[in-house]
């Protein structure tokens, strides 16, 4: 947001000071998710949107190079983090699983949540 501030320096002059206030950044969260393929493999990533990310994976030229030639992908699983670093490591633990193991993670988030 822009903001035009006019000082009244004297009555022939005015200053024009121009001040530029930057919304105070929120706390960014980010997902860890997993999504299933066309080909029924499984990809593990990182964003702050799932929708647009899963959107993107599924449309767009951003996809990950993995799922563009294993459309459509689903989302079938997601944890959410508070910071970047935390969603990283979580990632990076998923990605080193068997896929037994995250079929596993998979079943267990759905049964949880029913």
């Amino acid at each position: 947001m822009k903001i035009t501030i006019l000082l009244q320096k004297d009555t022939y002059n005015s200053v024009k000071y121009t001040y530029y206030f930057v919304k105070k950044r929120q706390a960014m969260q980010y997902f860890v998710y997993i999504v299933k393929c066309s080909d029924k493999t499984l990809y593990t990533g990182i964003t702050t949107d799932l929708y647009r990310r899963v959107d993107e994976h599924n449309s767009s030229d951003k996809g990950a190079k993995y799922t563009k030639v294993r459309r459509p992908v689903a989302l079938v699983y997601f944890e959410q983090y508070e910071d970047r670093s935390s969603a990283s490591k979580r990632e990076y633990e998923i990605k080193k699983l068997s896929r037994n193991k995250k079929l596993a993670l998979v079943d267990k988030k759905i049964f949880s949540e029913v």
